[in-house]
């Protein structure tokens, strides 16, 4: 029986409270660099931002597994004479989750600390009240004199994400601005860790890939799935825990925070790997719970899946609660098992395994 976790892993903490909105992933890849590369038998960056790290062991199939480190994010767009800053989005942002909202932008000189403003509500009238508000009814605002001083400060093209630090909630429940993918990232790079620790049993190579980009368009996994050679892919990302009020599960199916790992089943998935994956939870008793698809996932696996004129792919999602909030909510015992999951399936792999159906 596996113990329960009381305390989140530092590797994990750094990644969660790390800035990288998608493009600019500068702080999590040194995350990455610190904690990966001594583990790796190859460690290599790429020209879109991606990390690479490689265990090497006998000569079966190789196996590569991704987890997005970028973030959703503003990027500053127009300062005006008064000095408030205007923005577009980086990522499918909820824009009335945006306002009154403390953010870091970063800039060559340092984090510069900002507030994002709207309107009070009661100088909105009735009907404005009514409505999500366009991108440039909000600005954010870094307590500058005027235009001058706030581009002495911030260039235009500097970023900002959301000034909301990791923590526990309770038990094994934590919340963070970048659960979304940066819990993906850690598991797939976890994985390579403890393989390179205890190879016992490892045919397979396994090539864990931190990817850039995810949430405009999947670049990174893109540029991975031309740029790797491998037999077997799985995209590891998040997936909408629909235990809270206001979600049909008619509508949007039945996964649970705290009941494992998502093991996705549909059009973007190998049959033969869902199957295995599957068969593998059951022996190893780590719990999880099936999603249906019936299209090409949100996930990297999208695009994993047509390298190299196809690639056997899986998705694997860790349950999370808010996607795309500022508080994202995922229990780091759905964490753990994810790697379990994966750790068993790459030492599951044998020489000859395929995954043609």
């Amino acid at each position: 029986m596996m113990s329960k976790i009381t305390k989140a892993p530092e590797f994990l903490v750094e990644l969660l409270n790390a800035r990288s909105p998608s493009g600019y992933e500068f702080e999590a890849q040194a995350v990455v660099d610190k904690y990966v590369e001594s583990s790796a038998d190859e460690y290599r960056k790429d020209a879109v931002g991606n990390r690479i790290a490689t265990v090497k062991s006998g000569k079966g199939p190789t196996v590569m597994m991704t987890g997005h480190m970028d973030e959703l994010g503003l990027i500053i767009t127009y300062v005006d004479d008064q000095g408030f800053l205007y923005f577009d989005t980086i990522g499918g942002i909820d824009l009335t989750t945006i306002s009154g909202r403390r953010v870091a932008i970063l800039t060559e000189k340092g984090i510069v600390k900002g507030v994002t403003g709207r309107r009070a509500i009661h100088l909105l009238t009735a009907e404005e009240r009514k409505k999500v508000p366009e991108k440039f009814n909000l600005w954010i605002d870094i307590g500058a004199k005027d235009k001058k001083d706030a581009l002495k400060r911030i260039q235009i093209g500097d970023v900002a994400v959301y000034d909301q630090a990791f923590e526990l909630m309770t038990g094994s429940i934590g919340i963070a601005r970048a659960f979304d993918n940066k819990s993906g990232c850690y598991v797939v790079c976890e994985v390579l860790r403890r393989l390179a620790k205890d190879r016992e049993g490892l045919k397979a190579t396994v090539v864990s890939v931190a990817t850039s980009q995810e949430e405009i368009g999947c670049r990174g996994a893109r540029a991975v799935a031309t740029g790797v050679k491998a037999d077997f892919a799985i995209a590891v990302d998040v997936g909408h825990a629909t235990d809270h009020p206001e979600c049909d599960n008619r509508r949007f199916g039945e996964n649970l925070l705290g009941s494992g790992p998502i093991i996705t089943r549909g059009a973007n998935v190998n049959p033969i790997m869902f199957k295995k994956l599957v068969a593998i939870a059951k022996k190893e008793k780590i719990p999880y719970q099936i999603e249906a698809d019936p299209r090409p996932t949100g996930t990297d696996g999208r695009e994993l899946q047509m390298g190299q004129g196809g690639i056997p792919t899986a998705v694997v999602s860790i349950p999370l609660r808010y996607m795309h909030t500022p508080s994202e909510i995922v229990d780091l015992q759905d964490v753990e098992n994810t790697i379990r999951l994966l750790v068993a399936y790459a030492k599951s792999l044998k020489p000859g395994d395929s995954g043609d159906w």
